[in-house]
C-alpha cells in the first residue's frame, strides 16, 4: 500500500511539495538469518501489534530492457505473485530523502508486465518509448514474508520480516531483512521503531532495495560511489528549512556510500563516505556556533567516530593509488617500487576490515537511525532559547553571510605568517579551508550567478590542491614509518627513501607556488558580502 499526496505528513525539509504520484515510505533493516525469528518474537511481544500477522510467499520477477534503460533512469518494474494474484509495480528511486519512493501498482493477469495498465504519461521517461517486447526478465526474488500491523497513537506501520533469495542467472544472494512501511502518520515513527527493534539484537540500516541488489547481481558490477549533489537551496528558505535540507543531503550521501565503501571494490567508495561525513561534521560545526542543540552535539560525536575509522583506509588508498603511482610514472628506473606496493597491501586490507567492522557496529547503526530521526523531527528545535528560535526563522541568506564570514576569518587568522607555519599549523589551516569549501557548497545556490563566486571558488580550490600535496607528504611519512617497523628488506628501505626524497624535492619546488596561491586567496573578494 502507498500514501497518496503526502497524507503521511511532510518529511521535514525534504518533500517541499505534494508528490505527483503515490509514495511508498519505508525503512529497511538488515539482520542475520539466525536473528530474524528472535527479533520477530521481540516485536510481537513488545510492540502494539494488531494480531500475529500473516505469512505469505512472494515471488517476483523484475523486467528491463537489454541495456537496463529503466534502471539507468532510477526506475524498477516488477511483477509479483502472491497466491493467485499478480501485481505489477513501478518504483522510482528518491533523490530527496532516505525513506520515500514513488510507486505505481496495478493488477495484471499473469507473471508478465502489462504496460497498457500503467499511467505511462505520469511515470514519464523512458516508458513512453519502450515496446512491450523489449522488456526482458533480469532477476527474480523469492521471499517468505511474515507481516503484521503496528497501531500507534500517531502512526500505523506494517512490519514485514522477509527471508529468501534474489537470483540472477547462476548468481544468488540471501535476503534476510525487516521492512517498516508507513501506512499512516509521521515518517519519524519508522526511525523510532528501528531504534526500538535494535534493543532485541544487532540490526543494520539497509541502504539498497531488493531491486538494486538484483541489478548488481545480474550485472556483476560493484556498487558505485556517490558524490554530493547541489543543496537546491532557495533564497525564500528560512534557516530551519535549510538545515533540514542540508542534513538530508548529508544523510543521503552517507547512506549511498556505505555499501561501496564496505565492498572495497573501488577506493572512491571510501573517499565519498569520508567526504559525506566531513560535510555533515562541517554542517554541525557551523550550527554549533548559533544553535547549541544537544541532539546535534551527540550526532557530531558519532560522525567523528565513524570518520576516524574511515581515515586510515583512505590514506592507504591515496598512498598506493596516487603517491606511488605518481612517482613510478616519473620514471625512476633505478628504483623498484613493486615490492613496496605489495608490502602496503596487507595494511590497506586491514584498514578496510576496520571500516567493514565499523559499518556493521550497532553504535554506528544507531547513529544512522538517530540521524534520520533528527531530520524528520527537526530535533534542533528542542531545548533551545527564544533567541535561537528567532535564528531558525530568519532568511537563510542572512545566516549564510554570518556562517561564511566566520569560517573565512578563522582561515585568515590561522594563515597569518603563512610562510613560517609549522606542519601541524598548516594542517589546521587546511582543515579549516575544507570547512569553508563545504560551507560554500551548501550555500552555493544563493550565489551561483555571481562572477566573483566562480573566481573565489577557483582560487580556494587551487590553494587546497597545493596544501593537499603537503598533507599527502605528511601522511606518507606516517605510512612509511609504519612500514619500516615491519621489514628489514634493503630494497624496500631503498624504495622508501626514494619516496621521501622525491616528495621533499617536490615540496621545495612547490614552495613558491604555495605562497602564490595563498596570496591570491587572501586577496579574493568575498562574494557573499555583495
Amino acid at each position: 500500500m502507498t500514501l497518496v499526496n503526502g497524507k503521511a505528513g511532510k518529511s521535514a525539509g525534504v518533500n517541499d511539495a505534494c508528490p505527483a504520484a503515490p509514495v511508498e515510505i519505508e525503512l529497511k533493516l538488515l539482520v542475520s538469518p539466525g536473528m530474524l525469528s528472535v527479533i520477530r518474537d521481540h516485536a510481537v511481544l513488545r510492540l502494539p501489534v494488531r494480531n500475529k500477522g500473516t505469512v505469505r510467499r512472494l515471488e517476483a520477477t523484475y523486467f528491463d530492457t537489454a541495456d537496463y534503460s529503466l534502471f539507468s533512469a532510477g526506475l524498477s518494474l516488477r511483477v509479483r505473485r502472491s497466491g493467485r494474484h499478480f501485481t505489477q509495480t513501478v518504483k522510482r528511486i528518491s533523490t530527496k530523502d532516505a525513506l520515500s519512493r514513488q510507486e505505481w501498482e496495478t493488477p495484471v493477469v499473469a507473471m508478465s508486465p502489462d504496460l497498457g495498465a500503467l499511467p505511462i504519461a505520469e511515470i514519464g521517461t523512458p516508458f513512453e518509448t519502450i515496446a512491450p517486447e523489449a522488456l526482458l526478465p533480469v532477476f527474480t526474488t523469492n521471499v517468505r514474508r511474515h507481516a503484521f500491523m503496528v497501531d500507534l497513537a500517531d502512526a500505523q506501520v506494517e512490519v514485514a520480516f522477509d527471508e529468501g533469495t534474489v537470483v540472477a542467472g547462476a548468481e544468488q544472494e540471501p535476503i534476510s531483512e525487516i521492512e517498516l512501511e508507513l501506512k499512516r502518520g509521521r515518517p519519524a515513527t519508522l526511525y523510532e521503531l528501528g531504534l526500538s527493534l535494535m534493543e532485541a539484537g544487532p540490526l543494520r540500516l539497509g541502504t539498497q532495495s531488493k531491486s538494486t541488489r538484483g541489478y548488481m547481481l545480474a550485472s556483476l558490477e560493484a556498487p558505485k560511489a556517490v558524490k554530493a549533489g547541489s543543496s537546491k537551496l532557495e533564497r525564500e528558505d528560512i534557516v530551519d528549512d535549510a538545515i533540514a535540507r542540508f542534513m538530508a543531503d548529508c544523510q543521503q550521501q552517507i547512506l549511498a556510500n556505505l555499501v561501496p565503501a564496505e565492498s572495497g571494490e573501488d577506493p572512491e567508495g571510501i573517499h565519498q563516505l569520508r567526504v559525506a561525513l566531513r560535510r555533515l561534521r562541517t554542517l554541525l560545526w557551523l550550527l554549533r556556533r548559533e544553535i547549541a542543540a544537544p541532539s546535534l552535539e551527540a550526532l557530531e560525536a558519532d560522525a567523528k567516530h565513524l570518520a576516524q575509522s574511515v581515515g586510515p583506509a583512505r590514506n592507504w588508498d591515496v598512498f598506493i593509488g596516487s603517491t606511488l603511482s605518481g612517482i613510478e610514472d616519473a620514471g625512476l628506473h633505478d628504483v623498484e617500487f613493486s615490492g613496496l606496493r605489495s608490502a602496503c597491501v596487507p595494511f590497506r586490507d586491514n584498514s578496510y576490515a576496520v571500516v567493514r567492522k565499523m559499518i556493521a557496529d550497532p553504535q554506528i547503526n544507531r547513529f544512522l537511525l538517530a540521524l534520520g530521526l533528527a531530520i524528520e523531527q527537526r530535533s534542533w528545535r528542542n531545548d533551545i532559547g527564544s533567541a535561537t528560535l528567532a535564528v531558525l526563522a530568519e532568511p537563510v541568506n542572512k545566516f549564510s553571510v554570518r556562517a561564511l564570514a566566520r569560517v573565512e576569518r578563522r582561515a585568515i587568522k590561522l594563515g597569518r605568517n603563512f610562510d613560517e607555519l609549522q606542519p601541524d599549523e598548516r594542517h589546521k589551516l587546511r582543515l579549516t579551508l575544507k570547512k569553508l569549501r563545504y560551507a560554500l557548497e551548501f550555500f552555493l545556490p544563493l550565489y551561483a550567478e555571481r562572477t566573483a563566486t566562480t573566481k573565489f571558488l577557483k582560487r580556494l580550490s587551487h590553494l587546497q590542491d597545493v596544501l593537499g600535496m603537503d598533507n599527502d607528504i605528511a601522511t606518507s611519512h606516517g605510512i612509511l614509518h609504519e612500514l619500516k617497523e615491519t621489514t628489514v628488506d634493503p630494497d624496500l628501505h631503498r624504495a622508501m627513501g626514494a619516496v621521501i626524497g622525491w616528495q621533499r624535492s617536490h615540496q621545495i619546488a612547490q614552495a613558491d607556488r604555495l605562497h602564490e596561491k595563498w596570496e591570491q586567496f587572501t586577496h579574493s573578494p568575498l562574494f557573499w558580502n555583495r
